[in-house]
Parts: structure tokens; sequence; C-alpha cells
């Protein structure tokens, strides 16, 4: 082994030097180094030397090695190169070099291992450019020459390879084989072996087997489609030929020749430097990053939708919703919003909308002074509301309402939801259902966030004698009226009319009341009195021909009617603060024999926000949708501990949403920024199949759709800005798939289930937590009284007096004498 060779002196001060403050941190060697500690040999490729400029024998030589690389150039080229670049393994000593440049010396005689090496500190790279480069190239000398000329005798031997991840690379481009060779046999007749063999030429046509073609052919279970292609693009000038009449005066041999005009550089400076070139500059930057980041050829138009009116239903292949009319007028609808929409269930194309002021305090305030209205629109002219004088297109009428309720008797807020009770029942005083030998609507419930829901009864509460007839005579004059003139319909209701009965909502753990905003109940189907006719004629009643006289109708005696033991009574109720009460509109008597509310049967805080959506399924009357706060959920009727199913958290506000009429599994979900979510249960039920954005530019207010035949199927939706867009909706969203109906009842019953399951496992959880928390109780040790206690200590005290005498005696400290003990 030859002996350690020394540190050089060169070397030793320039690890000493501070090298402007910073330390530098050497690599760790894999094996004892041949060189000084303050370089570090290198093997730089063709490429490295030719980027550099510091290639071997030409920009550097023997005669001047010196080669001073820009910091900064090093960097950015294990930025780009990463493994592949010869300076990786250098990169950190690189990045804490203190100065900006970094001197390279090629080595020609490999006296330190390699063609090139790096001087690692700025000292040494000073003391280098100003001695001789020869002293600088030839590594210290051995301690003992004969030791040293041993080893440079001795053949060199390669060094341990260093894994810097350039064999991971080799490996992504190395090409690998994924499926089986095929495998061809060619074989002779034995008895040709050894046969000489003569070639000659010959038509392929001449034998069967003589010839066989690979042509390529169109596969057709597959095809590739050429995304990407090279070609070559050359900029010409552009080619002018023109002639003209001119007077031939004298004949002239000449000769012309044109070349294209070209700008020399003083003008082709100019024209650079120029102002209307750099105002443009910036505009051309921008359109050509938003060329990067959009397609700007894409068009618009048909991603928004428009333009629907001209595809027919067969070419109707979009899965979105397509804009088919919009409605708005800037009169009625300023400053206002839509709060409630309805299809005229007759006519083509007529909707009524309710517009409101938009305040964003309206819960528990005094009704507002100012007028609100119900306007009507038609497909038959979007621009305006509907008219019924065809003299005065422009100019569509006010009429004034029929009737409005006392003051005293009527809510003390805003009503916030209004509904029908159906033709098929009515309800006493005390909120039983019986039978409705009317066969027409005649009583409406109301909501408002004054605590209350109230029952009303359009009838005149008196009996009125009259004859059929006479009661026939009275309404066809009430029919000749001028087409704006205020029907006499209810006029026998206008500032007298009460409610029938009111329900309250007493909180079931808390004083207080719930504040409703939205409610349903379920529709009663059964009717007896469906299509009876009259006794004496024994045809069908003809009060359907025309408009039933609303004043000529009494209230029956609750004795003379038959109770209806099948109705549900029950009411779903969304609260301002979030809740879904479940109630019993009937009330109940006290000890004193008053009617007053029942508490309700059950209440969830799901929403933890305004409820603005309770509707139940047109498929299953006992499956519940409510909206409300950033969520929406899906109740079912009789499962009385929560939802069978909640939406994640959303991060905008659920304001809407709307069963589909066609589809059971399909839902819509309006939102705050104006878009869309379409829910289909059977597809997925975690995140919406599809979202609609761009629908309105603010917050949606309604869903209503409507089918108007069964190819031609529309969504009605409002804004915040009283504006109303109708929507053709596609095929996809309009036709069930096989077996739907089933599938989606066969989900809700699983959720009822899983909810089941679920609180089962809570209570349990809960027990076993309370039995945990609760501290461990040591069984009671008995009492002592006092006077046992101080035998007990008079008796301890006796024995150690005993053990302290026997011990000091066996010491023979004291004699052994009977000592008395005073107690």
């Amino acid at each position: 082994m030859p002996p350690r060779k020394t540190r050089s002196a060169k070397s030793s001060a320039a690890r000493k030097g501070t090298g402007k403050g910073k330390k530098i941190e050497l690599p760790t060697p894999v094996e004892k180094s041949d060189h000084p500690e303050d370089i570090f040999p290198m093997v730089l490729t063709s490429a490295t030397q030719e980027l550099f400029d510091c290639r071997a024998d030409e920009d550097v030589t023997g005669e001047n090695p010196y080669k001073l690389l820009k910091k900064d150039n090093i960097l950015q080229d294990i930025k780009i190169r990463a493994a592949v670049s010869d300076f990786s393994p250098v990169k950190k000593i690189v990045v804490d070099y203190p100065e900006d440049e970094i001197l390279l010396v090629y080595d020609k005689d490999f006296t330190s291992g390699q063609n090139f090496y790096l001087v690692l500190t700025p000292q040494t790279k000073d003391s280098l450019l100003k001695c001789n480069p020869l002293d600088v190239v030839q590594p210290p000398e051995p301690e003992t020459p004969d030791v040293f000329q041993n080893e440079a005798n001795k053949s060199r031997e390669p060094k341990q390879w260093i894994s810097l991840g350039s064999e991971k690379e080799i490996d992504e481009e190395s090409v690998i084989e994924t499926r089986g060779k095929l495998l061809y046999k060619c074989s002779r007749v034995r008895k040709k072996f050894g046969a000489p063999v003569s070639f000659s030429d010959r038509n392929t046509t001449d034998a069967n087997d003589g010839y066989l073609a690979c042509t390529s052919y169109q596969h057709s279970s597959f095809s590739i489609k050429q995304m990407q292609k090279d070609c070559m693009i050359q900029a010409v000038p552009r080619l002018q030929s023109s002639s003209a009449q001119t007077q031939w005066k004298y004949q002239k041999n000449i000769s012309t020749q044109y070349k294209a005009r070209e700008l020399n550089n003083e003008e082709t400076e100019n024209t650079l430097l120029a102002e209307s070139l750099k105002s443009a500059l910036p505009r051309v930057l921008h359109a050509l990053q938003q060329e990067e980041i959009m397609n700007v050829f894409s068009d618009d138009w048909k991603a928004l939708g428009a333009g629907a009116e001209a595809v027919g239903w067969s070419e109707t292949v979009s899965e979105g919703l397509m804009l088919y009319q919009g409605f708005t007028d800037q009169k009625y609808t300023k400053d206002k919003k839509i709060s409630s929409i309805n299809w005229h269930p007759t006519i083509y194309g007529v909707i009524a909308v309710a517009l409101t002021e938009k305040k964003e305090e309206w819960l528990n305030e005094l009704p507002d002074v100012r007028h609100s209205f119900i306007v009507f629109y038609s497909f038959s002219d979007f621009s305006n509301p509907q008219d019924l004088d065809d003299n005065n297109k422009n100019t569509p009428p006010v009429i004034r309402y029929c009737a409005v309720s006392s003051i005293e008797s009527s809510h003390k807020a805003r009503i916030t939801d209004v509904k029908w009770l159906p033709p098929t029942f009515e309800v006493t005083r005390s909120g039983i259902p019986v039978e409705n030998k009317s066969n027409i609507c005649v009583q409406i419930v109301t909501c408002s966030p004054d605590c209350t829901v109230l029952f009303w009864d359009v009838r005149v509460m008196r009996l009125l004698s009259q004859s059929t007839s006479e009661r026939r005579q009275n309404v066809a004059q009430k029919t000749q009226l001028t087409p704006y003139s205020v029907p006499e319909t209810f006029k026998h209701l206008d500032t007298t009319w009460k409610p029938l009965f009111r329900v309250s909502l007493p909180k079931i753990d808390a004083s207080g009341e719930y504040a409703p905003l939205k409610f349903n109940f379920e529709p009663y189907t059964c009717n007896g009195n469906a299509g009876i006719k009259t006794e004496d004629t024994g045809e069908e009643d003809e009060s359907s021909e025309f408009i039933p006289d609303y004043s000529q109708l009494r209230v029956h005696s609750a004795k003379t009617l038959t109770a209806l033991e099948d109705v549900n009574t029950k009411l779903y109720i969304g609260t301002e603060d979030g809740e879904i009460v479940y109630t019993d509109w009937k009330l109940c008597k006290d000890d004193s024999g008053q009617l007053h509310s029942a508490k309700p049967l059950h209440c969830v805080n799901i929403h933890h926000w305004v409820v603005n959506t309770i509707q139940r399924s047109p498929f299953f009357k006992d499956v519940i949708l409510t909206t409300g706060g950033w969520n929406f959920a899906i109740w079912k009727e009789g499962v009385m501990d929560g939802p069978i199913m909640v939406s994640p958290s959303s991060e905008l506000l659920c304001t809407v949403g709307c069963w589909s009429l066609t589809r059971p599994a399909v839902f819509f979900i309006g939102k705050e920024n104006g878009s869309i979510d379409v829910w289909n249960l059977v597809k997925q039920t975690s995140e919406p199949s599809q979202v609609l954005t761009h629908i309105t530019t603010t917050k949606i207010t309604c869903i209503s759709p409507w089918i108007s035949s069964p190819k031609q199927h529309f969504l009605a939706v409002t804004d915040d800005l009283g504006m109303v867009r109708v929507f053709k909706i596609p095929k996809k969203l309009c036709i069930p798939s096989k077996s739907e109906s089933l599938s989606v009842k066969k989900y809700f019953e699983l959720g009822e289930e899983t909810l089941k399951n679920f609180l089962k496992r809570e209570e349990l959880w809960t027990k076993e937590k309370r039995e945990a928390e609760e501290p461990k109780k040591e069984p009671d040790k008995p009492v002592k009284s006092l006077q046992e206690n101080k035998e007990k200590d008079l008796k301890e005290y006796r024995e150690y007096l005993a053990l302290e005498e026997s011990i000091l005696q066996g010491m023979g400290l004291r004699p052994a004498t009977a000592i008395t003990h005073e107690t």
C-alpha cells in the first residue's frame, strides 16, 4: 500500500480560507481520493464541452487549460438536463459557491483521474490563475518517490460506478415487447436434402402457392384518428402580374427584370422601433396567450345552448338545457324578484309569475305598501306580458284582486306559502277531514313567519235560500262583464274574510314557536262523489260549463258530513332556521274543553338556514324533497328519525328544488350563482350527474317543469332580477330508463334501513360512552363509632410500648422488671 499523501500547503490554505464568509461543502468520496480536496475531477461529454465552449484541444489546451464558467449557466444546465447533466454530482457545491464564476481546468494528462477538474474554493482559483498552469495540473508529489513510481507503473483500475438516476431514463426510453413473438416454420421434403439447386424466373400466376402478398387494409373493429401532423410552411413574396395599354411611338430594344422589395437594416430598425408596432405588441401577446389558454375557434352560440328553436326533437342530441324563450318587462319587474311561478293547466304557453320587492331582511316585517303584481306571459309574445285586448297590444291591463281578507284576522307577517286543499275533501273548524259535497276546491291553507298556519274557506258562512234556477240566472248576469272588470266571484269575502281555524307550532323541547316558511301535505285522491249525477234529471252537473258562483255555495254543517278516516292530516313544515317540522293540523281539546294545537310530532334541524322548498315526488307520495341552506334532503313519511338521504354540503346556497315530472330518479337543484344541478339517483348519489352552468347571472328563485306534449317538455326558471327563462328539456332527461321506478323505490327502502341501523349503532355508542365516563363506585365501608376508634388507638399504643420495652431489655439497657403503664 502506498503511504498516505500529505495535504499540500496550497490546499490547506484554501480550506482554511473564509471564501467570502461561506464554507464550501465537499462531496463525500466513495473511496480514498488521489487528488487534493479543493478540486473535483469530472468527465465532460462532447455535448457539454460544446455547450460551455470548453472543447478539449480547441477552446482549452495544455498550454491554456483554464475556463471560467458562469455559476448561473451551470445551475440552468442542471435544471434543464437534470441527472443527464455532467454537473449534477456537484450541484450542492455550485449552489454554495460564493462567487459568480467557477474555474474549470482542462487536465490533458489525466493527472487527476479525469479530463477536467473543477476548482471548489475561490482561494485556489485565484492562486491557479496567478501561477504556472503546469504547477497546478501536476498532483502533489508523494513522500517516497520510489513508491510513487511503482504506483504510476500500475495499470489504472476503473472506479466504482455511482448511480445518478440515468438508468431510469434509459429504461423509460427502451422498447419493451408486449406480445409474444410469431413463430414461422419452414420445411422441405427430405428427399430434396443435398440436391443441387437451380434458380430460374417464373410467373407468379403459374402456381397457387408461389406468391403471397401482405397488403394493408382498414380494420373494421377500430380506427385511429390522427391528432397531430407534421407539415412544412414557407412564406414567399406574393407575385403579381399587370399590364397596360400604351402607344408604341418608336421601337426600342430593352429588357426589364423585377425583384422582391426588401427592407434594409436601417428601415428594419425604424419599423421595429415605431410607436404603432409597440402599441400593438401587448395586444398580440395577449391574443397569443388567450389562444394557448382556450380554444378561440369554439362556437360560443352553441356552447350557450341558444338557437334551440330551429332544432327538431329528433335532432336534439345535447345533454343540457336549451333556451326556448325568455320573458321580462322593465315596467313591472324593475327592482323586484319572482317568488312563485305557475303554468296554466290548459292554455298552451301561458305562465303566471308573482313579483315581490327585493329585500334582504324580509322575514317578520309589516306588509309593504307598494304594489306587487302577478304578471302573465305567453309564448305568442315573449317581449310583453299577456294582453287580453287585441287593440291594445302594447299596454297590458292591470286587474284588481277580487277580495282581500280582514287585516285583524290575517297573518301578522308576509305569507310565504299558499296551497288549495284538493276537491276530494274539506276540513271542519277543528281540522277533521270530511267529505266535500261541492266537488271543487273550496279551502285554502297559508303559512307565515308569524308562527301560524291558517285554513280558509271561500264559501259563505251563512245559508242562502235560493233555488238552483235563480242561482244560475245570477251567475249568467255576472258573467256579462267587460274584459278588465273585477269579477264578483269572491265579492262576499272582501274585507270580511276570516280564517276557518288557526294552527300554532309550539316548540317541542323549549319555549317559543317555530316560524314556518314552506309546508306540504299529502294529496287525497279518493273521491266517492266524483262524476256524480243529479238526482232529478240524471244528467251531469252543468256547473262545469261555467265558473262556479262561490257566493251561492254554503258551508255545510259538520254533523251532516261523513268523516274521512283515511285522510293524512300531517304537515311537513320548513322553518326560517332550517328545521323540518312534522305536525298534525287537527286540533285537540285540553282539560277545560278548549281547542288548541298539539305539539309537533318531530323536528330535525338538517339545513341550518332558510328552507325554501318542500315538494313531494310525483311518483312516490310518501317521499319528500326539501332544500335549504347549503344542502338538500330526501324524507320518507313515516320515518320519524330523520332523512333517508342528505346531500354533501355545497359551497353555494341551494335556493330551490324540483322533481322531474317524467323520471322518478331525476330532480333539479337551483343555486345562488345561477347554475342548476341535475341529480340522477340511479346513476350516482354522491354528486350531481350534470351541472348546468350560466343558466342565469344571479340567484335562481323558482323552477317549474311542464309537459305540453309527449315530445315537448319545458322547464321554466326564474331569477332574482325578475326574468323568466323557458328551457327545452333534452330527451335524455325526459325518458326514464327501464325499471327506473323500481330501482328508485329499492334505493329509498335501502336508505330507510341504513338510517335505522345507524340510529341503533349511535344509541349503542352513546350508552357505552356514558358507562365509560361514569366513575366506578367503591363498596360502602361500615361506619365506626368514635368510641370504637378510640379503643383501637389505645390498643395499638399498648402494643407499641410493649415492643419497645422488649427491645431495650434485649440490648441490656433496662432490667427485666415488671412495668406498669398509666392509661
